[in-house]
C-alpha cells in the first residue's frame, strides 16, 4: 500500500513530456526500494503492476491518436491518394484542359437535366484563377505549426495521459483495500459446518475469511501461536486484547485496530503450541495458512513453521489451503531458496542473560519459511481459487515480460 501512495506521487509530481522518462523514473525509485528491502517481493509487485498499467495507458493513447489521424485523412483527400494521376497529369494539363462534350453530357445539357459528373469530368474541370493546384493547401486552410504551438500540444497531451496514469494508480490502490474482502467472499464455499480447522500465525486476510465463513457455519479452529516472532500477535487474534508494557504495569487494554475476536463471532477457538502440530493434525479436516510471498512456481513464503505444518498435512493427506491477494504473487522464480529466508533476533530464542548458551552456541531465528508447490493444494486469491500449477497464468496477465528484472540492468535484453 505504501509503495502504490509513493508511486502515485512520483508520477503527480515528476514533470515529463517523454512517457520513456517517466518509465525510467518509476524503475529508478523502484531499484532503491528493493535495494532497501530486497526480501519484500511485494513491492516489487506493486512497481511492475503500475510499469505495466503505464504501458497500456501509453498504447491505447497511441492507438486513439493514430485512429484520429487516420479520420482526418479520409475526410481530406489529396493528390497522392491517387498515384495513377502523378505521372499521366500534371498540374498544367489539369488546369487548361476544356471541358469534353461527350453524347451523354450534350443530351444532358440540351434537354436540361443536370449531368451526372464523372471522376475523369471532376479532374479535367477548368478551376477558377484563384483556387490552388490539388494536393496543396493555401496558407489560410489550417495555421502554421512552429516549435511554440508543438511544445504545446505535447504538455497538453502529457497532462491528459498523467492524469490518466493517476487514475490507474489509485484504481490499484483501490484494488489493495478491497483483497480481503474479496478473498473472504469464497469462505463458505471452502468451510463446512462441524469442521476443524488449523492456522497458522495472526493474518488479518485468515481472520477475515474465517469471520465471513462464521456467519453460516459452526466449526472450530486451532491456532498455533508460532513462537517466538509472531506469538504476540497471535494472542491478540484469538483475545482481541493486547498487554502494553508501561513503567506503571501492564493493564489489558481492547484496541479497535484489530477485528474482532474470533470467540465474540462464535467460533471455538483453540490456542495451542508449534510442538503439538503433527499430534493434532489427524483430527484437522483444513490447514489455511497466510503467506508473505507467492513465488511463480507455486511455492510460498510464509511466517516460520509453515513448512512443517504443510509436512505434517501431507502426512496425513489433509489439505492445504492458501488465502492470499493477487498483489503477493511475484514473477520471480529464485533457484537458490534460502536467499529468501529473512532470519530476525536470535535474543527472541535466548536471552542475553544465558551467558553460557549465548558464548557457545550459534543461534539462527528464521522469520520465514519456503514452503514448496508439492505441499499446497489450493490457493484462494481475490480472483478465485487457483490450482498452485496455474499461477503462470496469472502471473502472464497480471505482469508485462520487459517489467521483470527491471531491477537487474545485467538481465534485461
Amino acid at each position: 500500500m505504501a509503495t502504490a501512495h509513493l508511486l502515485l506521487r512520483v508520477v503527480a509530481k515528476f514533470r515529463w513530456t517523454d512517457i520513456g522518462k517517466l518509465l525510467e523514473r518509476i524503475q529508478e525509485v523502484g531499484q532503491r526500494l528493493i535495494d532497501a528491502q530486497p526480501r519484500e517481493m511485494v513491492v516489487g509487485n506493486i512497481i511492475r503492476r503500475v510499469l505495466g498499467m503505464i504501458r497500456d495507458e501509453a498504447k491505447e493513447d497511441r492507438e486513439d491518436a493514430s485512429d484520429s489521424a487516420a479520420t482526418s485523412q479520409i475526410g481530406s483527400p489529396t493528390l497522392m491518394q491517387f498515384p495513377f494521376l502523378s505521372g499521366g497529369l500534371s498540374r498544367v494539363t489539369l488546369r487548361h484542359r476544356p471541358l469534353l462534350m461527350t453524347s451523354h453530357t450534350s443530351f444532358a445539357m440540351l434537354n436540361g437535366v443536370p449531368v451526372q459528373q464523372s471522376m475523369f469530368n471532376l479532374l479535367s474541370a477548368t478551376p477558377s484563377p484563384t483556387s490552388t493546384p490539388p494536393g496543396t493547401s493555401s496558407a489560410h486552410d489550417k495555421p502554421a505549426v512552429n516549435a511554440a504551438t508543438l511544445a504545446q500540444r505535447m504538455v497538453s497531451h502529457s497532462k491528459d495521459l498523467k492524469a490518466e496514469i493517476i487514475s490507474g494508480i489509485e484504481e490499484i490502490i483501490d484494488e489493495l483495500n478491497q483483497v480481503d474482502d474479496q478473498i473472504a467472499a469464497y469462505a463458505q464455499e471452502h468451510i463446512h459446518s462441524n469442521e476443524l480447522i488449523l492456522t497458522h500465525t495472526s493474518s488479518r486476510t485468515v481472520q477475515k475469511f474465517l469471520l465471513k465463513a462464521a456467519d453460516k457455519r459452526q466449526f472450530t479452529v486451532i491456532i498455533a501461536e508460532s513462537y517466538p516472532n509472531d506469538h504476540e500477535g497471535t494472542h491478540i487474534a484469538v483475545t482481541g486484547k493486547v498487554r502494553q508494557d508501561n513503567e506503571g504495569g501492564g493493564d489489558d487494554m481492547s484496541t479497535e485496530a484489530f477485528l474482532k475476536p474470533l470467540a465474540a463471532a462464535g467460533i471455538t477457538v483453540i490456542l495451542m503450541t508449534d510442538a503439538s502440530i503433527f499430534a493434532i493434525m489427524s483430527r484437522v479436516n483444513k490447514v489455511i495458512l497466510a503467506t508473505h510471498a507467492v513465488i511463480a512456481n507455486g511455492g510460498l513464503i510464509a511466517a516460520a513453521g509453515a513448512r512443517i505444518i504443510a509436512k505434517a498435512a501431507k502426512v496425513h493427506r489433509t489439505p492445504v489451503i492458501v488465502v492470499s491477494g493477487i498483489y503477493k504473487l511475484s514473477p520471480e522464480y529464485p533457484f537458490e531458496f534460502e536467499s529468501l529466508i529473512e532470519y530476525g533476533d536470535p535474543g527472541n530464542i535466548i536471552g542475553y542473560d544465558d551467558g553460557s548458551l549465548v558464548e557457545n552456541l550459534e543461534v539462527d531465528n528464521p522469520v520465514f519459511d519456503y514452503v514448496p508447490p508439492d505441499l499446497v493444494d489450493l490457493y484462494i486469491t481475490n480472483l478465485g481459487a487457483h490450482a498452485p500449477s496455474y499461477l503462470y497464468r496469472i502471473v502472464a496477465d497480471h505482469y508485462k515480460p520487459e517489467d521483470i528484472n527491471f531491477h537487474k540492468p545485467e538481465l534485461q535484453f
